[in-house]
């Protein structure tokens, strides 16, 4: 058992609180929270729960930069799309693997705990589409950095909807729901049961036929594994399946899978109000990745909208274009702030909006990647953020305003560290 923890401060409940001890026990998982009086393990270090970040495409790290010179002035997701294209040719093992390691240690540095990876890069350029070399470099690439890891495994086999795979998709293929379950099983056996778990991806209606997908969700609900799909980023993917389906995507979502709390929905930028209603009454979640769909021009969800509705939100680090947290949780709110030209967009029934940011980057993302963590609480795993008191950025902030003050106010050199199944 590693010795109790007793910070400054300590977030519980959703507040910081004073004279609070964190036991951890030797499977890595909080064992008790109570008062206590004892000298502090960890003086002028707020503790907060480690960071979950929900969605995330590692070797996408590697475009920054890319794909930021415009040569028309209309340029938008679908350049931007070719310009990643262009980078998954030139990707081999040794390069998606250093590169997801580049991911995951800045996320850590950033008081990320856990990244739910939705992978979609399965295949090497001289991989025959039978070995998915590049997955089993994932669990690799996390366990070396010491983050807790949700592989989302995707399944893409279409490039557009009714339409081939283009040149460097076919670097994507998961070939069919019999080769996809069967390397699942294969990275079944790979996983680390302690810090690593697998998921499901139906990486969108463009790269799902409807039909497929349907079966694939079937399968993942009959394994009790949760499942994440992109939904509504941009309005030519809705064209498209109205076009096709006589629905939006979120309609055939609807009309055909039986959704429930392990469905999540990344992005819904532009889902219909109507739809999207319908969509939390199943008790589904919703993902947003505020600063690559800033980065990409997407749009703004309706935030406020969802959460009026008791929507349960995460969020993600999608491209990691940039990897914050803190601006994830800024951006969520300043974006609907622009674009409702008012104050408090994420406010809870007091008024307060650190409660609701800190939930969608922690408990909301464990929640949506089907872990117990994102919480001080006992039996929740032992994944911690430690925030530095003696920050610049935080100086002279009451205890009540120090949240707050974090999420809007600081960058991450406040982060003195993280902990992950109570280890630095």
């Amino acid at each position: 058992m590693s010795g109790p923890i007793r910070a400054e401060l300590t977030w519980v409940d959703g507040e910081l609180l004073r004279g609070i001890e964190v036991g951890v026990d030797d499977l890595g998982k909080i064992s008790h929270v109570h008062k206590s009086d004892d000298a502090l393990t960890h003086p002028r270090i707020a503790l907060l729960p480690g960071f979950v970040n929900a969605h995330s495409h590692a070797f996408q790290r590697a475009l920054r930069g890319r794909g930021e010179r415009f040569d028309r002035p209309d340029e938008d997701f679908w350049s931007w799309r070719e310009a990643m294209y262009g980078l998954v040719e030139e990707l081999d093992r040794e390069s998606v693997k250093r590169i997801a390691i580049q991911a995951f240690r800045e996320m850590r540095r950033c008081g990320m705990t856990t990244v739910g990876e939705f992978h979609y890069l399965h295949h090497d350029c001289t991989d025959d589409g039978g070995d998915w070399a590049f997955d089993q470099l994932m669990l690799e690439a996390a366990s070396e950095v010491g983050i807790r890891l949700v592989l989302l495994q995707a399944y893409y086999v279409t490039g557009g909807i009714d339409q081939r795979l283009g040149a460097a998709q076919q670097r994507f293929n998961g070939q069919n729901l019999e080769a996809y379950w069967s390397n699942m099983d294969r990275l079944q056996g790979m996983v680390d049961g302690r810090m690593q778990r697998l998921g499901v991806v139906g990486h969108s209606i463009r790269a799902v036929p409807v039909e497929q997908l349907v079966l694939l969700h079937q399968e993942s609900q009959s394994r009790d594994m949760v499942f994440h799909m992109h939904v509504e980023e941009q309005p030519a993917e809705i064209e498209a399946c109205q076009q096709t389906y006589g629905l939006t995507p979120t309609g055939v979502l609807l009309d055909r899978l039986s959704l429930d709390s392990r469905f999540t929905a990344v992005h819904d930028t532009h889902t219909d109000s109507s739809d999207m209603a319908r969509y939390l009454q199943t008790g589904a979640r919703v993902c947003l990745c505020p600063l690559t769909e800033a980065n990409l021009g997407d749009g703004l969800a309706d935030v406020p909208g969802i959460l009026a509705q008791g929507g349960r939100i995460c969020l993600g680090s999608d491209s990691n274009a940039r990897i914050s947290m803190l601006e994830e949780m800024r951006l969520v709110e300043y974006g609907q702030r622009l674009k409702l030209q008012k104050r408090g967009a994420c406010r809870d029934e007091d008024g307060r909006i650190d409660r609701v940011l800190l939930d969608m980057a922690t408990r909301h993302g464990a929640e949506s990647l089907g872990i117990k963590a994102g919480s001080v609480a006992v039996d929740h795993e032992a994944d911690f953020v430690l925030i530095d008191l003696e920050s610049p950025t935080l100086q002279d902030c009451r205890d009540e305003d120090l949240a707050a003050a974090m999420m809007l106010g600081a960058s991450e050199e406040c982060i003195a560290g993280t902990m992950v199944a109570g280890r630095a």
